[in-house]
């Protein structure tokens, strides 16, 4: 057998010690793996950082950003004359006829009140104060329920003298669970009678001159008054109360607002503040370079004020 010519402290190394150092070895190499990875992950490329979104007056500046928030439905040419404002809506949405003619139908009688009010800031001075400053000749409530606030601003008019034609755009369906507090407001196979009783309260007060339904949803309505040439000296804004159905009802209202009109409604302070009616304010007159005036609950856009840069 040839002998082992390896030197003598070589020969002398056990399998334990070769072990021993190749899992050291394996070890070091993990935590050096380990630790470039941190210090790449904590100190990314500073190209790679993100950054954070443009604050919301900042679109003013950006054409192309700034039309993402606009509503673009078309519109007519040109306005329609005031006189022909109730006789637009009569032909296009009754069919020439008057939706006051032989009301109540029989079968109804019994299931509406002779009259039933109700509403939510309904009899503020607000309503006095800017019809007796802008004196309009057509308003528009956007959110009517039952016309607490329509039939307020029918008494005003009269008061000051004014030939004025109210429309009430409201699909009259309410909201889900708004029975639970109006249940004497009947029901007749599904059909909540919100709309029956709002003309029955027309009629009680007198107003049929002066008060014309559009018994459709706000944002199809407007868009719909838009087309047909229908526009406003005055626009209350009172239907939904969060962000989104503000933003929308405010942006298709004020497309059919004429010239120097106000454009104004309620809930303006509420618990919601920054996530309802507020937010949508705020953004809309910020973006229109218009100033906000509150009157009690109401917020007011008057564009005779408007900010010119």
């Amino acid at each position: 057998m040839k002998e082992d010519q390896r030197p003598l402290q070589q020969r002398n190394k056990s399998p334990t010690s070769k072990l021993f150092t190749r899992s050291a070895a394996y070890v070091i190499l993990v935590l050096l793996s380990y630790t470039l990875g941190y210090l790449s992950h904590t100190s990314p490329p500073q190209q790679q950082q993100l950054q954070p979104p443009s604050p919301v007056f900042q679109l003013a500046d950006s054409p192309s950003q700034l039309d993402n928030f606009r509503v673009t439905a078309p519109c007519a040419n040109s306005p329609l004359p005031p006189h022909l404002v109730f006789p637009t809506i009569l032909d296009r949405v009754f069919n020439g006829s008057s939706p006051y003619s032989n009301f109540p139908p029989p079968y109804l009688s019994s299931f509406l009140k002779q009259r039933r009010i109700k509403g939510w800031g309904s009899y503020g001075a607000v309503f006095k104060h800017l019809i007796k400053r802008v004196k309009p000749q057509v308003i528009i409530e956007v959110g009517t329920f039952l016309g607490a606030s329509a039939l307020h601003m029918v008494n005003v008019t009269r008061e000051l003298r004014l030939q004025t034609q109210i429309l009430c755009l409201d699909d009259f369906r309410g909201w889900p669970g708004f029975r639970d507090r109006f249940k004497d407001i009947k029901m007749i196979n599904g059909d909540v009678l919100l709309f029956q009783q709002f003309m029955q309260n027309v009629i009680y007060f007198n107003a049929t001159g002066s008060v014309l339904p559009v018994p459709f949803s706000t944002a199809s309505g407007l868009e719909k008054l838009c087309e047909w040439g229908i526009t406003a000296d005055l626009i209350e804004i009172d239907a939904g109360h969060d962000f989104i159905s503000a933003w929308g009802d405010i942006n298709r209202a004020y497309r059919i607002l004429r010239p120097g009109g106000v454009i104004f409604g309620h809930d303006y302070f509420t618990k919601a503040d920054n996530r309802g009616v507020r937010r949508a304010v705020n953004l809309f007159a910020q973006m229109n370079n218009l100033k906000i005036q509150t009157d009690g609950q109401h917020w007011v856009l008057d564009t005779s004020l408007a900010k010119h840069n």
